[in-house]
């Protein structure tokens, strides 16, 4: 197999970047935490790996701890997370640039404490669960990988 070098213009896109980390935690059943967008929320309703935005002085994987505090009060380390993938897709307002990682250690139970569901989905029910567009197919990598 061979790839061709191809040389296409700049594109400018109208959009800022939106640099989000996000993690595929996985209990020792091999289930996949997954939390819906809480109502007053863009995409409400829609199912997704938790995580949020990378702060300005922030590495994802930082970031990423500090949210899996914020979001669902567990409590793990950058050394515990595992980079397995990234979404890059274009949404109408925003480009959103997401490195997903893995995790399977962590401290604490996860809880709601953002007003979103949570569920523990197993590897033949990801696809059971309405999604925002960039993180359909994440689903993909996640099933090779589980």
């Amino acid at each position: 197999m061979s790839c061709v070098d191809v040389t296409l213009p700049p594109v400018t896109v109208n959009r800022p970047l939106l640099l989000v980390a996000a993690a595929a935690l996985i209990d020792v059943e091999s289930r996949v935490l997954l939390a819906e967008r809480p109502a007053g929320k863009n995409m409400a309703g829609l199912w997704e790996f938790p995580g949020g935005k990378v702060g300005k002085d922030e590495t994802p994987e930082s970031a990423l701890v500090r949210e899996l505090k914020e979001e669902l009060g567990i409590e793990t380390s950058t050394g515990c997370l595992w980079p397995l993938t990234f979404a890059s897709h274009a949404y109408a307002d925003f480009h959103l640039l997401m490195p997903v990682f893995s995790c399977r250690v962590w401290h604490g139970v996860p809880q709601p404490k953002e007003g979103q569901r949570l569920v523990w989905a197993r590897k033949d029910e990801l696809k059971n669960y309405p999604m925002p567009p960039a993180d359909i197919n994440l689903v993909q990598v996640l099933w090779e990988y589980l």
